[in-house]
């Protein structure tokens, strides 16, 4: 028995460690999910007006509408769309009749569309407040000068436009001329890898126990021999 105690406490103590890995990550899941409501039901409740001043923190997905003018200033940044593939989203100085200058994310155009003129308009927009983080060690520069973005930088993009820092991510608007397709914000792009780490966890627990008693078995039967 003492031959086989120590396999069986390294056994018991990996199993302890990888079932303990896989609660917890069951228990990040469960936090995720409600996380993900919440921000889902904040995104789909009624509109209200721009808030002055705005808060980073407390206004994020904050759903909002305003009337003004977009004008010709705009960013273009590389994207792409299940269906239409690489295309280019916009970002444009909104000057709100408030006399506020915000941007907003107008949605995507097809990249042949990139310089065609888009006359400044008035328009009443329908979308959500949002500051995002799209920018890690693999994200190009943004080219300023040749106009072609990779990651919506909210700081550079209002340096560039002269506007305040704050993006508004159109759902609907009553520009109905326009070649722009909104792209609203969703939680689809936020990460919520907890169910494969709760697997794969459980899943190592698994074979841990089944290679911990086939290593006893074998142990028991060269004993004997």
């Amino acid at each position: 028995m003492r031959r086989l105690f120590l396999p069986l406490l390294f056994g018991i103590l990996g199993t302890v460690v990888l079932v303990s890995l896989g609660t917890w990550q069951l228990q990040r899941l469960t936090w995720k999910e409600g996380v993900i409501a919440e921000i889902d039901a904040r995104i789909a409740s009624a509109p209200v007006a721009l808030p002055d001043p705005i808060d980073v923190e407390r206004d994020k997905y904050l759903p909002v509408t305003a009337s003004g003018t977009i004008t010709e200033e705009e960013i273009h940044l590389l994207a792409s769309t299940r269906d239409a593939g690489a295309v280019y989203r916009l970002v444009a100085a909104f000057e709100t009749d408030s006399g506020r200058r915000i941007m907003i994310d107008r949605g995507w155009i097809k990249t042949a569309d990139k310089d065609s003129a888009r006359p400044a308009h008035a328009v009443k927009v329908v979308g959500n407040l949002h500051w995002p983080d799209e920018r890690d060690s693999y994200t190009p520069a943004n080219d300023v000068d040749g106009n072609i973005w990779f990651a919506r930088d909210v700081d550079q993009m209002a340096e560039v436009l002269s506007a305040e820092p704050v993006l508004l991510i159109v759902r609907e608007d009553t520009d109905k001329g326009a070649i722009v397709t909104p792209l609203p914000i969703d939680t689809a792009t936020l990460p919520n890898n907890h169910l494969e780490y709760v697997l794969t966890w459980y899943g190592l627990a698994i074979v841990w126990v089944a290679m911990t008693l086939y290593y006893l078995r074998r142990m028991r039967k060269t004993k004997k021999a």
